[in-house]
C-alpha cells in the first residue's frame, strides 16, 4: 500500500540558522557517497561528528530518492547547467535539519513496511525512523520542483540531565 506524505514547513525559520552549508549533487547514483562525505565535513566543522551515523543515513536515503524519483518522475530534463539535485544542511541552537531539493513535483510516498526481504521501497521508513520528523513542501518562485527534509534534535549545550 502507498501513502501519500503530508506536506509540511520545517518548524524553523532558515534566515535564523546559525549555520548551513549545501552542495550541487550530479545526476549519478555516486552523487550518494559525495553528500555522504559532504555531510561528514560539515558535521565535523559544526561540532557535530557524534550525529554522523544517524543524520548520513538519512541523508543516503533522501538523496538516493531524489536521484531515483525526482529525476525520473515527468521525464525531468537533467541536462541543465545546474546540477538538478541539491543538499542543504541547517544548524540552530537545538535543531539540524537536511533538506534535499529535486526538480519534480510529485509528492514522495511510503510504502506498507511489511515486506521486509524487498530490495527497496524502506527509504522513507527509515527516514521516519532515524529522524525526529520530516516532510516536503513544493518550490515557489525562481526554483522549480520540490524539497523533502528531515529534522534531528540536538542535546542542549550546557543543559543539566532530564533537560532541567
Amino acid at each position: 500500500m502507498l501513502e501519500p506524505l503530508r506536506q509540511g514547513l520545517p518548524p524553523l525559520d532558515p534566515a535564523a540558522a546559525s549555520d548551513a552549508a549545501s552542495c550541487a549533487l550530479p545526476a549519478r547514483y555516486e552523487a550518494v557517497r559525495e553528500a555522504r562525505q559532504f555531510t561528514r565535513r560539515t558535521l565535523d566543522q559544526w561540532g557535530l561528528g557524534d550525529r554522523f551515523d544517524d543524520v548520513c543515513l538519512v541523508v543516503s536515503e533522501l538523496v538516493t530518492n531524489a536521484l531515483r524519483h525526482g529525476l525520473s518522475a515527468n521525464g525531468v530534463c537533467v541536462n541543465g547547467r545546474e546540477p538538478p539535485v541539491r543538499l542543504h544542511l541547517m544548524r540552530w541552537s537545538e535543531r539540524l535539519v537536511c533538506a534535499v531539493r529535486d526538480p519534480s513535483h510529485d509528492s514522495p510516498v511510503t510504502r506498507e513496511t511489511d515486506d521486509f526481504s524487498a530490495e527497496s521501497g524502506r527509504g522513507l521508513f527509515l527516514v521516519d525512523s532515524f529522524s525526529d520528523s520530516w516532510g516536503w513542501h513544493p518550490l515557489a518562485g525562481a526554483l522549480d520542483g520540490k524539497v523533502v527534509w528531515a529534522l534531528f534534535r540536538l542535546a542542549r549545550t550546557g543543559s543539566r540531565p532530564n533537560g532541567e
